[in-house]
Order: C-alpha cells, then sequence, then structure tokens
C-alpha cells in the first residue's frame, strides 16, 4: 500500500486554523485509504470463512480492542478514543463482512 505524500504541518507547528484543517484533511484522506485496505481484508475474510456463525467472533473483537488500547496507550492517543473508534469500526466491518459472506453464497 503506498501513503500519501501530501505534506502536512507537525501539529505543534501549526499557528493557524488553515494549517491545522491542512494536516487534518491530509491524514482523513491517509485514513481511507487505510480503512479501505482493512476493508479488503474483511472481503477475504468473507470469502474464506465456510460457517456464517464465524463472521461474529467475541473473543476476536476483545483481542482487536484490546491490541488497539495498547496500541493507543504507546502513540500516545486516548483510549476514550480508541476503543469506541474502534468498537464502532469493528460492529460496520462484521456488518459488512455478513453482506459479502451472503453475496458470494447466494444462489441464482
Amino acid at each position: 500500500m503506498e501513503f500519501s505524500t501530501d505534506p502536512r504541518p507537525a501539529p505543534a507547528d501549526c499557528t493557524t486554523m488553515t494549517e491545522v484543517r491542512v494536516g487534518v484533511d491530509a491524514l482523513d484522506r491517509l485514513l481511507v485509504a487505510v480503512l479501505a485496505e482493512r476493508q479488503r481484508y474483511m472481503d477475504a475474510a468473507a470469502r474464506i470463512k465456510t460457517d456464517r456463525a464465524a463472521v461474529r467472533d467475541t473473543a476476536r473483537i476483545e483481542d482487536v480492542v484490546a491490541k488497539v488500547k495498547a496500541a493507543a496507550r504507546a502513540a500516545g492517543l486516548s483510549e476514550d478514543i480508541a476503543e469506541p473508534v474502534w468498537r464502532t469500526l469493528i460492529e460496520a466491518c462484521i456488518a459488512h463482512e455478513f453482506g459479502v459472506w451472503d453475496q458470494l453464497r447466494q444462489t441464482v
């Protein structure tokens, strides 16, 4: 995956809201690209899993959240931001995976 090389100011170097917005907009584009790649992994999971019941894996959800919280702490991201964002992301990805799983197996 290639990341954009959009020049953006470091947050500590921002002196105007325009600079802040340039940085946020560049990061949003980067996040979209990363989330699109994550979605492709969900597409692969839907293709690989043979049992629809395996789409929702509660133990895996909690494992992912625990890893994200640890990564958030290490990166200086508030767990109060990271955990709800990832739980929402996970639920949306599960819904997407169910849809893809069903679509791949629908009979004509």
